[in-house]
């Protein structure tokens, strides 16, 4: 058998408090909603040497947006991953962290169920706009990944992705200040 890595002292579950707050509708924009589903949970993944990897995440659902948090404990900075997430890929800095912020096309599913047969189509949804952030100023690996997306499939609000940023991993285990 393998070594199984765990992620460093979080887990989804305080990934989903941390994102799952009182003021969230507040800072997407959208005063007026709530939260509708919140779900926090690890996934694991094997590396091709046999590695598994566990990658800790929350995922928190309002009528327009859609939110993801997940930490990563690699031994890639953020400045590493950004050659790796193409041209449109923007180096930032989020309190005082490295960071990246770039778009990624997100999946639509729809389902018909008329006539008695099931059946499930998938196209292309939405825009999603995430940041990576180091977990330390020093970017000596491992990061905190924001996502936003609309249910709309209208481009998200890169104001409201700093805002969630900003508020949310001051609060999560692992984020370093300074």
């Amino acid at each position: 058998t393998h070594d199984t890595k765990p992620s460093k002292g979080v887990s989804g579950a305080q990934l989903c408090t941390a994102l799952n707050r009182p003021d969230l509708p507040v800072l997407l924009g959208t005063p007026d909603e709530y939260v509708e589903t919140a779900d926090g949970n690890e996934s694991t993944s094997t590396s091709a040497d046999g590695t598994k990897s566990t990658t800790p995440e929350a995922d928190v659902d309002l009528t327009t947006y859609s939110l993801r948090l997940s930490a990563s404990d690699g031994d890639f900075g953020v400045a590493d991953l950004a050659g790796f997430l193409g041209t449109g890929a923007e180096r930032k800095t989020v309190l005082g962290h490295p960071a990246v912020v770039y778009s990624d096309r997100t999946i639509a599913l729809s389902f018909n169920l008329g006539g008695g047969k099931g059946k499930a189509d998938t196209s292309p949804g939405g825009i999603a706009r995430s940041v990576l952030v180091a977990r330390d100023a020093k970017d000596g690996g491992g990061y905190f990944e924001v996502s936003i997306w609309r249910q709309d499939f209208a481009t998200p609000d890169d104001a409201a992705l700093y805002r969630v940023a900003e508020k949310v991993l001051p609060t999560v285990p692992g984020w370093t200040v300074g």
